[in-house]
């Protein structure tokens, strides 16, 4: 447990950003299942506007460091492939 004042403000800060993170990929992961779940059905044109909040809920989780850009390039390239291939 924290004992100075400075590492008890320190924990409740990042207690607070735990919750905005965990926030944060929730909707990443959640997004990206809807997209795939589309795609799956073949309703390309619903998967296709539902890859642009999947890209956005992305790009936000790598801009505040929630995952690291590079991931999210990734997951952006194979949600954009397979929505090409249906």
């Amino acid at each position: 447990m924290a004992i100075t004042k400075n590492a008890k403000k320190a924990h409740r800060a990042s207690l607070k950003k735990h919750v905005f993170n965990l926030r944060r990929k929730r909707v990443v992961t959640s997004t990206t299942k809807d997209v795939k779940k589309l795609i799956e059905t073949g309703k390309k044109e619903d998967a296709a506007t539902q890859l642009s909040a999947a890209f956005k809920a992305l790009d936000k989780a790598a801009k505040t460091g929630v995952i690291k850009k590079n991931t999210a390039s990734r997951r952006k390239s194979r949600l954009a492939k397979a929505l090409a291939k249906v």
